[in-house]
């Protein structure tokens, strides 16, 4: 790997770290569009965050160093995340490490870090987020395995660059297992990220709210931190969403080119899968808590029947 491997690497994870609060911010825009209601404009969460980082924070008394501790790994977590997942380019200095079953792992690492920040304080709020959390955790986790098995399955790899990379260099084709995998892989990003029908990112309602739950004893630049990382978390999982079923136009070489391409591509990808997302919101009502696992368990189903067909038939 030579310098220039490295600035591309450097500029892909401040791609990500910029273009985090827009995308979340292009979501919220289409629903509210969606809705008819005044959308806010794409650069509300940009300002959320910069007003979260000039203010003073108020932290519990009772709070231990890892009520301080979490906002950072989370962050840190969901920064290496996107340093890994191929979202412009597949050889780059992190890609050795970018084996879709360990980034699993990695967002597991910042669930679990959240949901003990939250119970840390002693709150019923906080402990119940905290439950509601790893009780999706558990359901999404194996469905989101699954569907990494299948593609794995069809590309004898289960290195994210890799898989784009095979996977882009095929001719275009319908397979029913990845068709059966992208719908389960939809049902587990909108489950992981908060968004309806699971939940719903704007609720302050105690009784349904799962994230907002987790971060209800932060504020300033804690707060800040956990906003970003849940950007950058929806964003993490439309880049593996687009490695695995849409992979084309991802570089793979750094010719300044196709890397300007990379880059034009991805914003494309990101303004269609934002548009979706908010259609799928808009249309779906929010389901009770208890119904959640029936929705992961119908995720689950699909990657079985993704599976099977892959074992089967060969598609």
């Amino acid at each position: 790997m030579n310098a220039f491997d490295w600035i591309v690497q450097l500029s892909g994870i401040a791609i990500a770290l910029a273009a985090a609060p827009g995308f979340h911010g292009w979501v919220n825009q289409c629903r509210a569009w969606l809705q008819n209601k005044s959308a806010p404009s794409l650069l509300q969460p940009y300002r959320e965050i910069r007003k979260l980082f000039h203010k003073d924070a108020v932290i519990a008394e009772n709070a231990s160093r890892l009520f301080l501790l979490a906002p950072y790994v989370v962050f840190g977590a969901m920064a290496t995340a996107a340093a890994i997942i191929p979202s412009i380019a597949t050889r780059l200095p992190f890609t050795q490490a970018a084996d879709a079953i360990a980034l699993v792992g990695l967002l597991a690492t910042a669930r679990v870090f959240m949901s003990l920040a939250a119970m840390d304080v002693g709150t019923a709020f906080g402990t119940l987020g905290a439950r509601r959390e790893m009780m999706i955790g558990f359901l999404a986790e194996p469905a989101l395995l699954l569907v990494i098995f299948v593609v794995s399955l069809t590309c004898a790899t289960t290195a994210l660059p890799i898989i784009a990379e095979r996977l882009s260099a095929q001719s275009f084709a319908l397979y029913p297992s990845l068709a059966f995998t992208a719908i389960a892989f939809t049902m587990v990003l909108l489950a992981e990220n908060a968004r309806i029908p699971v939940d719903n990112p704007a609720t302050h309602l105690e009784l349904t709210m799962i994230h907002e739950a987790l971060l209800l004893e932060y504020s300033a630049r804690h707060l800040a931190l956990m906003e970003w990382a849940a950007a950058l978390k929806l964003f993490n999982y439309a880049c593996i969403g687009f490695a695995v079923f849409a992979p084309w136009g991802i570089a793979t070489n750094h010719a300044p080119v196709n890397l300007a391409l990379a880059v034009a591509l991805l914003g494309v990808k990101l303004t269609i899968a934002g548009g979706g997302l908010a259609l799928i919101e808009t249309v779906s009502a929010k389901l009770r808590v208890f119904a959640a696992p029936e929705f992961l368990a119908t995720a689950f189903l699909f990657a079985v029947l993704g599976l099977l067909v892959r074992l089967l038939l060969g598609a």
